[in-house]
């Protein structure tokens, strides 16, 4: 419920929001309790590990990103702020998400204490300035859990993998290349090609899945389409992620067999990611888009610009 009376122009609501901003800052980025000996706070103890090991190095670029999404959204942030007033509702966020983080430092539960800092600022954006701004900023601020290493990743990349790898045998047997499949291992039957491990830690496996989780997720943010075609345009990235990654497979197995072997398994394999497998994935989200939209997204906002001008007119 909101109050007429508690505007966020009030000076003491101004000073209690950067005095709360003040003490997130403070426990989220020096308080040690986490990482190696407790030594690092929740946010250092976020950026290490974005490194080779956990395959997350690109989570680096994620605060700059949901910076991105919300300036994409800053025009419409402020006029919701204008008229925006104080909903003592956010206030049950900013427990619960402050609730998680008292756990999480109790128990050294570092992916919950992480967790809990969306829901703190997200209630407190709903409490300063009312659900108009929380529903618009609810994106940006819970983007953070998609760069969290979570555990059972590991399990799901591993059953991805194995679609992969079926599905690159198919697509080799439609080139006229026969292979044998060994659990996420593939091998042309003839030739002198050396098995290609699709694993966990090499870059042939699917360290760049989260990447296009987030690519995904950023672009259904920023599209106008509906809400249930933004989740499905999220979730496209799964599927994608496979298609792409077993043409990947094909392609350097195809290129091998009926090509250049040592140039297949170096350079190409080098190079496929930056060539094939985002490029393509891009084109499909594209397409995908543009299905929901009902033609090419410039050129529907085109269309829609020159619409209101003649509805003006008339």
């Amino acid at each position: 419920m909101e109050s007429d009376k508690s505007k966020t122009t009030d000076p003491m609501v101004f000073a209690a929001g950067v005095l709360a901003l003040a003490i997130v800052v403070w426990f989220y980025g020096f308080v040690p309790r986490y990482g190696i000996e407790d030594s690092r706070s929740v946010l250092g103890w976020l950026m290490s590990t974005w490194n080779g090991e956990t395959q997350l190095e690109f989570g680096k670029f994620a605060p700059l990103l949901i910076l991105a999404l919300i300036g994409y959204r800053f025009r419409d942030l402020r006029n919701a702020s204008r008229s925006g007033r104080c909903s003592w509702l956010g206030l049950i966020a900013v427990f619960v998400g402050a609730l998680f983080y008292v756990i999480s430092h109790r128990l050294f539960l570092s992916r919950i204490a992480v967790c809990s800092l969306p829901i703190l600022l997200w209630g407190a954006c709903h409490f300063l300035w009312g659900w108009r701004v929380a529903k618009i900023l609810f994106f940006p601020f819970f983007f953070l859990w998609l760069v969290v290493p979570w555990p059972y990743l590991h399990t799901e990349k591993a059953h991805l993998l194995l679609w992969v790898v079926s599905l690159a045998q198919h697509g080799c047997t439609l080139c006229g290349v026969e292979t044998e499949v060994m659990g996420t291992m593939i091998l042309p039957v003839n030739g002198d090609l050396k098995p290609i491990y699709f694993g966990m830690g090499c870059s042939n496996g699917i360290p760049h899945l989260i990447a296009l989780l987030l690519i995904a997720a950023g672009w259904a943010y920023v599209a106008k389409i509906r809400m249930w075609q933004k989740a499905l345009l999220f979730l496209s990235a799964l599927p994608i992620a496979v298609f792409v990654h077993a043409l990947k497979l094909v392609s350097i197995i195809v290129i091998a067999e009926k090509g250049d072997a040592r140039w297949a398994v170096s350079t190409w394999y080098g190079w496929s990611n930056l060539v094939l497998v985002y490029p393509l994935s891009l084109v499909l989200f594209l397409v995908l888009h543009s299905i929901f939209l009902g033609g090419l997204p410039w050129k529907k906002k085109v269309e829609d610009q020159l619409h209101n001008k003649v509805s003006e007119k008339l």
